[in-house]
């Protein structure tokens, strides 16, 4: 049975959701108040990380809390005036990071990352974007022989329990691999699974090309709310309504208020973070993630482009590019960055919860309102994913995967 159905938001998450509804042969309408790919999924590092089979966790080491608290790195930032407002999300966050926990929590998320290769492969088949992205995987550079030792150890570990594989380069074979560092580092770990893909934001928009090929449409206009009908659903915007049987909420960061009117208060809050391209300088081979300092350095179609950690502030505060201003400083002693092309850092908000799981599955007091946000940093590697989840569940079919550990009523 076909339905109509309205999918909010148009990043990775949501178009996805879209592509694989349409795909099934329903009438799918796919509406954001911005073009396809332009704002959270447009600033990421461009990584499909096969290799993140386990979410960020509160850091529990005291030096590293107290790093963060006096803002010392280039990772972390803070607004003041947002903690009050964040601080409870953020207790429950390291109340989920607790060993015993966080163990469950992994266990369940790498179940949704074990196929975030298999799921984006047809789609780029499919948009005919293969020319985007290389097969290479990314490194993980380090400053300290300890710290390099514990990385392996735990590379070890992850491909041991999930099959993630790597390599590892001591300095000489680093410096070698990487002629353009100007520093000679203790080594690398090669994370050799993941997918690199130069240009996010146009993925995206090829996605949605795709989408449209396949019958649904794309409408750009401001959602400014929903109102439960007989039979389905109204989408309230800035232009007509539109009446469909089924919607699906992808607004990532914007989700949490959105169902608020609806009665739904779950635990999400933002992460902020920013990037710029530099052009005229030599290029790294593949994404370079500088573990100990925080940033990570991406060879893509804009130039080389410089992405930050997370800040936690209020989605509509003004930016902040601090992280960005320390990490270009850093980044300057690694690599050759002489012109910026953005005359502003970009900044964009990371959509997140405080067990570090999406949600993705109905609403739980509201026929035919379906959730998928949350997915904090992997976004754009769970969007396909998530996507194949949402459409099972829509249709009533056995999902691929136990949604069960996703379902919004969990909190």
């Amino acid at each position: 049975m076909a339905f109509e159905i309205v999918v909010l938001g148009a990043g990775m998450v949501g178009v996805s959701a879209a592509l694989h509804l349409a795909e099934r042969g329903h009438a799918v309408t796919l509406l954001d108040r911005a073009a396809p790919g332009r704002e959270t999924s447009y600033g990421n590092a461009g990584i499909i990380q096969r290799e993140a089979v386990e979410p960020y966790a509160f850091p529990r080491d005291w030096r590293v809390l107290v790093d963060v608290a006096f803002k010392r790195g280039a990772d972390v930032n803070y607004h003041l005036a947002a903690l009050p407002a964040v601080a409870p999300r953020l207790a429950a966050y390291w109340r989920a990071s607790s060993p015993a926990r966080y163990a469950r929590i992994a266990a369940e998320f790498s179940r949704l990352i074990a196929h975030s290769l298999s799921e984006h492969a047809s789609l780029i088949e499919a948009a005919g974007a293969w020319d985007l992205v290389a097969k290479r995987g990314f490194r993980e550079v380090f400053r300290s022989a300890a710290a390099l030792d514990e990385a392996v150890q735990h590379a070890r570990r992850v491909e041991r329990e999930y099959g993630v594989r790597h390599a590892v380069l001591d300095g000489a074979a680093l410096a070698q691999a990487e002629p353009a560092l100007r520093l000679r580092l203790e080594g690398a770990l090669h994370w050799l699974d993941p997918w690199c893909v130069n240009d996010p934001g146009e993925l995206v928009v090829r996605y949605a090309r795709l989408l449209e090929r396949r019958g649904g449409r794309i409408l750009r206009s401001d959602v400014q709310g929903l109102e439960a009908r007989a039979g389905g659903w109204r989408v309230r915007t800035g232009d007509a309504p539109i009446d469909a049987q089924h919607v699906v909420v992808a607004l990532g960061p914007w989700a949490g208020r959105f169902i608020e009117p609806l009665g739904y208060r779950l635990p999400l809050f933002v992460k902020r973070g920013y990037h710029r391209h530099y052009t005229g300088g030599p290029a790294l081979s593949m994404p370079m993630l500088d573990a100990q300092k925080g940033f990570v350095l991406v060879p893509a179609a804009r130039g080389m482009r410089l992405t930050t950690g997370a800040e936690f502030a209020a989605p509509d505060a003004p930016p902040t590019p601090v992280q960005l201003d320390k990490a270009e400083r850093i980044a300057r002693e690694l690599l050759d960055l002489p012109t910026p092309v953005e005359s502003q850092p970009w900044m964009g908000c990371r959509p997140c919860t405080v067990d570090m799981k999406p949600v993705i599955g109905p609403a739980p007091r509201h026929a035919g309102l379906w959730f998928d946000f949350g997915h904090a940093h992997q976004g754009f590697t769970l969007g396909p994913v998530s996507g194949r989840l949402i459409a099972d569940l829509i249709e009533g079919r056995a999902p691929f995967v136990d949604p069960a550990p996703f379902a919004a009523t969990r909190f």
